[in-house]
């Protein structure tokens, strides 16, 4: 399986959190990892799409909402997908979620969201992360590799 995860990431705890999730997946994906920043770059071919970045003003950051929005019409159609967010560890009603709100925007792109969005937390709005989110964060990717039913393939390249 050919997986891409993409992230945005202000003070470094989003990123974490999408590199140790590509890591996880490497163990049952070829994995690239790119920055929106980064962009742009190849969705084609991509097997399963991984986004994720922080919670800003109760949904998704403004470079990620530019990413998305400047995807060719089609893009997404039928893609696999995943999302997560960072955020305080707060109820979602108060904080709000960039991974909620990136899913609904993907699903109406013509996504196929796999797994529901999931939130990791932080201490403060700069970080850290809370002890123990990078392990969740590379549980929860072996579980979005179960949902997809991935076989086992190697990871080839980290950041792209």
């Amino acid at each position: 399986m050919n997986a891409l995860v993409v992230y945005d990431s202000k003070f470094g705890n989003t990123e974490r959190i999408a590199r140790a999730i590509a890591g996880a997946l490497g163990r049952g994906s070829s994995v690239r990892v790119h920055a929106v920043s980064d962009g742009p770059f190849p969705i084609d071919g991509v097997d399963l799409l991984v986004l994720g970045g922080p919670t800003q003003a109760h949904g998704m950051s403004a470079p990620m909402r530019a990413f998305l929005g400047a995807l060719p019409a089609g893009t997404l159609l039928n893609v696999r997908a995943a999302t997560f967010d960072t955020r305080f560890h707060i109820p979602q009603v108060f904080s709000g979620s960039a991974a909620s709100t990136i899913a609904r925007t993907i699903k109406k792109q013509g996504a196929q969201v796999v797994v529901p969005a999931e939130s990791f937390f932080i201490g403060s709005s700069e970080g850290p992360l809370k002890e123990g989110e990078l392990e969740r964060a590379q549980a929860w990717a072996t579980d979005l590799l179960a949902a997809v039913g991935a076989p086992g393939q190697e990871v080839v390249a980290g950041r792209s």
